[in-house]
């Protein structure tokens, strides 16, 4: 059987130039899965407010992280799938939620070059569940493969912050930087906003509904970004036997004012000094590659405010990137999937599972 592989990952603009950073920002923003709000208050909120505000000021921060070859999201996604591509006999290729390639050119690309294939597995690169990440993308890779008419079958990789070997890979690429003297790791992770966690609450009465809900077993955990992130921290810490006290738990990258969920990583460098950590790394399993958010947002923002507040030492751990065990663990998935292995085939989107009102309250 012919067969092929995508990864897909954020997206990022064509340049650092202002226009295709507002260009980038509206399609991002006008997601309705990424604002969950009304089209007309979205289309206001995001082009009549937020995109000619902030646009400059993302165009000067992705200056900041951007190399000779592009974005570093693209550079580094691109490395990987060649890497996975010397690893396994399918192609290898990428696609974006947003900005370019889209699932659409690659879907083309793809059946230009193969006309006889058969199946194309796509890997999102979010190892949690959320509504303006995973979701968004896999839906958007169906749409766009059910409106092509497209002969091969589309099968995507459901989320994997609980997998053995994804575990292994992230514990171990941040292992080497445990070694020497350090007071804490953070794991920051992208935050969403509460309602985000709400909506995907299958059960309706259990997300955010007590101090300890991460923890107590219930349906609603399949679907809910928070306990993953939680469930991705505790093995780490367990894994790599990291001492009570020498960690810590936050979510980065707030957007407007909606109540998102805590603790904020931002917040937390800015009180660590105080609570006597002078040496910090933060490590951001939430992200496979580092890009904007990991670059400038952590590393050079997250450092700024942590030395400012009376900081020492930052250290921020790299995304798995092409890290090799990283590279083996996407070579086993897709061997396994070759050989019609399907525990980690696709499932439900989450917001397919809720009631008609609130999928209206979506749209």
């Amino acid at each position: 059987m012919k067969r092929a592989v995508i990864l897909m990952n954020l997206g990022s603009p064509d340049s650092t130039e202002v226009k295709d950073v507002k260009r980038y920002l509206n399609e991002f923003l006008m997601d309705a899965r990424v604002i969950d709000k009304p089209w007309l208050l979205r289309n206001l909120l995001v082009r009549g407010i937020i995109v000619p505000f902030r646009a400059p000021k993302s165009a000067e921060a992705y200056k900041q992280v951007w190399t000779d070859a592009g974005s570093p999201l693209i550079v580094l996604s691109q490395q990987l799938a060649t890497a996975l591509d010397g690893e396994v006999e399918e192609p290898v290729v990428i696609a974006m939620r947003y900005g370019t390639p889209s699932p659409r050119q690659v879907f083309d690309l793809l059946q230009s070059q193969h006309p006889d294939l058969e199946q194309v597995l796509l890997v999102p690169m979010y190892p949690h569940y959320a509504m303006s990440s995973y979701e968004t993308a896999v839906e958007y890779a169906k749409e766009q493969h059910k409106e092509g008419r497209y002969r091969f079958r589309l099968d995507y990789i459901r989320p994997y912050y609980n997998n053995e070997e994804y575990l292994h890979a992230l514990c171990e690429s941040i292992r080497p930087y445990l070694d020497g003297d350090y007071d804490q790791i953070l794991f920051s992770y992208h935050g969403v906003p509460e309602r985000h966690i709400y909506k995907g609450d299958i059960t309706g009465q259990h997300c955010l509904k007590s101090g300890n809900c991460c923890d107590v077993p219930s349906a609603a955990h399949q679907y809910c970004y928070r306990h993953q992130c939680w469930a991705t921290t505790k093995e780490v810490v367990r894994r790599l036997g990291i001492p009570e006290g020498k960690w810590g738990f936050s979510f980065q990258s707030r957007l407007g004012r909606d109540p998102w969920l805590q603790p904020y990583t931002a917040q937390r460098l800015s009180e660590l000094p105080k609570e006597g950590v002078q040496k910090v790394v933060v490590a951001c399993p939430a992200f496979i590659s580092d890009c904007l958010e990991t670059l400038e947002e952590i590393a050079g923002e997250g450092k700024e405010l942590f030395l400012h507040a009376g900081g020492e030492n930052f250290t921020m751990i790299p995304c798995l990137n092409v890290h090799p065990l990283w590279v083996q663990a996407l070579a086993k998935w897709v061997r396994d999937y070759a050989q019609g292995k399907t525990d980690m085939l696709q499932f439900d989107s989450a917001h397919e599972l809720l009631p008609k009102k609130s999928i209206m309250d979506i749209i």
